[in-house]
């Protein structure tokens, strides 16, 4: 069962209606994640049509690590981009809630995404995957050193462009994977665990298109287990999709998961 945007209303619903009878039926259930289901909630996606890299092609020079290290007016541009951040006003929206329905049947979530709003909707700690990180802490890429955000960014708005560790001197950016970075490796262990355990696998407003994450689908689809999409765009792996839903995550997750 298939949806796209030129479905008609009685395939729309009745897409919703098969997603909601498949999650419904699972004992269990892993969960994707990408920046799609945060734009609901002020957070610009990455590479969507108004998206930050496409607005801002600068933005993602920022986002590698060998630029960041190397150059001192990237990280000064970062650090006051961080300190205007939605990610530190914005709030879950019914797409994050929405998930926290699952309750223990939830198997785990892996998140792109590093706003940390899974977990201010309540998803356990426990069982959730940030696989990039989170901006809600820094870290010194000297001496591993870590704290909240905030305590960082009080000291840019009292006047430091780039603050350094206090401990060490190091250089701080936020606790998040940059690319160049490597991604820690019990992360990927526990996503590749849940999409071959999982009964079903619900891969939420991601293209899908950024590995070795988005592997969890093809490695789901080939175990065997049943996979929904729900993205606004058409992704590479919609042909692999028991359901593929297309429109906004916090208007469709709440009508396919219930209590």
């Amino acid at each position: 069962m298939m949806l796209d945007e030129s479905g008609s209303s009685a395939q729309h619903n009745d897409a919703i209606a098969g997603a909601a009878d498949l999650i419904a039926g699972a004992a269990s259930v892993a969960v994707l994640t990408g920046a799609g289901i945060s734009t609901d909630s002020g957070i610009p996606d990455f590479r969507g049509p108004d998206g930050v890299w496409t607005r801002d092609p600068a933005a993602e020079r920022r986002s590698n690590i060998t630029t960041y290290l190397s150059d001192p007016q990237v990280r000064r541009d970062a650090w006051r981009i961080r300190a205007a951040s939605e990610m530190f006003t914005a709030e879950p929206n019914d797409g994050h809630r929405a998930i926290t329905r699952l309750g223990d049947r939830l198997h785990t979530l892996v998140t792109q995404n590093i706003d940390g709003l899974h977990l201010a909707a309540g998803t356990p700690a426990d069982r959730l995957v940030e696989i990039h990180g989170t901006v809600h802490r820094w870290e010194c890429v000297a001496c591993g050193a870590r704290g909240p955000m905030e305590d960082a960014l009080s000291r840019v708005r009292a006047g430091e462009l780039d603050p350094a560790c206090l401990i060490c001197g190091g250089i701080v950016k936020s606790a998040t994977i940059l690319f160049g970075q490597s991604l820690i490796s019990a992360d990927l262990d526990r996503a590749e665990r849940a999409s071959r355990e999982a009964e079903v696998l619900l891969a939420v407003g991601t293209s899908l298109s950024v590995y070795p994450v988005a592997g969890m689908v093809e490695l789901a689809a080939r175990s065997g287990r049943t996979v929904i999409i729900v993205n606004a765009q058409a992704t590479a792996m919609d042909h692999l999709a028991t359901v593929r839903l297309a429109g906004s995550a916090s208007d469709l997750l709440p009508l396919i998961v219930s209590c």
